[in-house]
């Protein structure tokens, strides 16, 4: 154990538990409303925004996944964050104001109140809550994760046995400290933590990228260092294969499409104080992608320093590795400190994300529909409490292979909200019975072909029947394309048969981001965040 660095990582993990508890009393609200505790009353202008989305988006797991797929498979695998980054911010620039808009003049606070508003149908509602929650939980659970290599490259023993029972306490402790400031604070502290999360990074991320090369001799001797690794592994370090592009290609249009569908991305989003904010953020977030391109050489790095990933970790224990090889102890606290708190911000959003879905969509509409304000926010306090919880246990007792296996295939699911979210927001031609049975296909055979495939590959030839109609493509796509076609045919037929569509309660007006933005006095502050 490496006192001197689990004594910095303390000390900074101490000092964002302190900034959690704090940040109750930041920018003060009414925590018992839902919209102060889980939208932090939509306060939040450009500077902040885009430090919770940064920090929401690219999670510790992302900062250890991405340079260790460089580190085991090459660039084809490890790059492949960065294009599909980049495909993402113009459909935000493009949806995401509208979405905010809308949902400001109607005081929604997920995108499943979005939904039952505009296509008037509690079930269609139901469904992209269910859809958001079950899409959400392993994604939690790999920040958990993160979190976990981060204390097994301090040598900190990663379980205890208790009566006979394998025990993770310290990261039992990390959940215990989360929960309680995301109970008592709401969105405030991971909005305030990740201000000192993209600081440390960012420290983490120059002091590699300048002092590693120079221990190693530069970037001549890395890439040649790779270059030698991909020749003695052509399986593993391959390039992208003309057979291959549609696959590639489906798979950054998918989860381009995909990330702002998923719970905490709305909510980092509908926490803005303007539109204007958020087209503003969809200008700065690339940033962010640059960092990821050169966070991803570390994986190269690591193969030029000949490190031995961490026991128990594969290939994903090869960046921890490196920093203990190469960095002072010391430093090395600071930088599995960074990691680990870069793992408390998405996790405390994506809970709190996931508790606006059952406490608006499912406990509201469901159990008590004379719920107060009180009621409501107590009730996404525990949710989110249970939430966090129950990720403790997937990441703790499953397989972390099954977890991943499980966010992949959330990624499949989640796509099939966007002709209800998405094409919701500039059209409401769809039958809201149609959208429902896309909706329900598109879930049944995205899962379908996944587990073909074994519960490991996302792409697979798109057939009917029997009938292949394409080359591999992402199955999330697949399910889209099948999701898409029903809705479109189904809606014709549910009209000729006469069943009602629901009641529109939004007006074209209400998607006019240029005529909504933030109160007078907020707009003053929007400058500072």
């Amino acid at each position: 154990m490496q006192w001197d660095a689990i004594a910095v990582f303390i000390f900074f993990f101490l000092l964002v538990t302190v900034l959690g508890f704090i940040a109750a009393r930041w920018r003060r609200g009414d925590l018992d409303l839902i919209h102060e505790w889980g939208l932090a009353g939509r306060r939040f202008g450009t500077v902040i925004t885009w430090f919770l989305l940064g920090g929401d988006l690219y999670t510790a797991y992302t900062f250890i996944a991405v340079p260790a797929a460089m580190y085991g498979l090459g660039a084809l695998n490890g790059f492949f964050a960065v294009p599909y980054t980049i495909l993402v911010y113009p459909l935000v620039y493009l949806l995401m104001p509208r979405f905010w808009a809308v949902c400001k003049q109607h005081n929604y606070v997920t995108a499943s109140d979005f939904v039952k508003g505009r296509f008037g149908s509690k079930s269609l509602a139901l469904a992209m809550a269910f859809t958001g929650i079950i899409a959400t939980m392993p994604y939690i659970a790999l920040q958990m994760f993160g979190i976990q290599v981060s204390l097994a490259a301090l040598g900190i023993p990663l379980t205890t046995s208790i009566f006979g029972l394998d025990v993770d306490i310290p990261l039992i402790i990390a959940f215990i400290i989360l929960a309680a400031y995301t109970y008592t604070s709401g969105l405030r502290a991971p909005a305030m933590i990740a201000l000192v999360k993209d600081v440390m990074i960012f420290i983490v991320l120059f002091a590699t990228i300048i002092y590693i090369p120079i221990r190693l001799g530069g970037f001549d001797a890395i890439f040649n260092a790779a270059h030698a690794k991909a020749l003695a592994n052509p399986k593993f370090f391959d390039n992208l294969h003309p057979q291959q592009y549609l696959a590639y290609a489906t798979l950054s249009l998918g989860s381009a499409l995909a990330l702002f569908l998923y719970p905490h991305s709305l909510t980092g989003v509908l926490s803005s104080n303007s539109p204007k904010v958020v087209k503003r953020n969809a200008a700065l977030l690339p940033i962010y992608s640059l960092m990821l391109g050169l966070l991803a050489l570390l994986g190269y790095m690591a193969i030029a320093a000949k490190v031995t990933p961490l026991k128990g970790f594969g290939n994903n224990g090869s960046i921890p590795a490196l920093i203990n090889a190469v960095f002072p102890s010391w430093f090395a606290g600071f930088a599995f400190a960074a990691i680990s708190i870069g793992a408390l911000v998405p996790a405390a959003v994506m809970s709190i994300a996931a508790a606006n879905l059952f406490t608006r969509n499912i406990y509201k509409e469901y159990i008590n529909r004379n719920a107060t304000d009180r009621q409501e926010s107590q009730v996404a306090k525990l949710t989110s409490l249970i939430v966090k919880f129950g990720a403790l246990l997937f990441i703790v007792y499953i397989p972390t292979q099954y977890v991943l296996n499980f966010q992949l295939l959330g990624g499949i699911w989640i796509l099939q909200t966007l002709p209800s979210v998405f094409l919701g927001l500039y059209t409401r031609w769809f039958n809201r019975w149609a959208l429902l049975i896309g909706w329900a296909v598109a879930m049944i055979s995205g899962t379908w072909m996944f587990i073909a495939t074994g519960l490991t590959a996302t792409v697979a030839p798109f057939s009917i029947a029997g009938l292949v109609l394409s080359p591999p493509v992402y199955e999330a796509i697949s399910a889209l394309l099948v999701n898409l076609v029903l809705s479109v045919i189904l809606t014709p037929v549910f009209e000729a048969i006469g069943a009602k569509r629901g009641q529109d309660i939004t007006s074209p007006a209400d998607y006019n981001d240029e005529a909504v933005g933030a109160e007078p006095v907020e707009a003053g502050k929007e400058a500072l965040g």
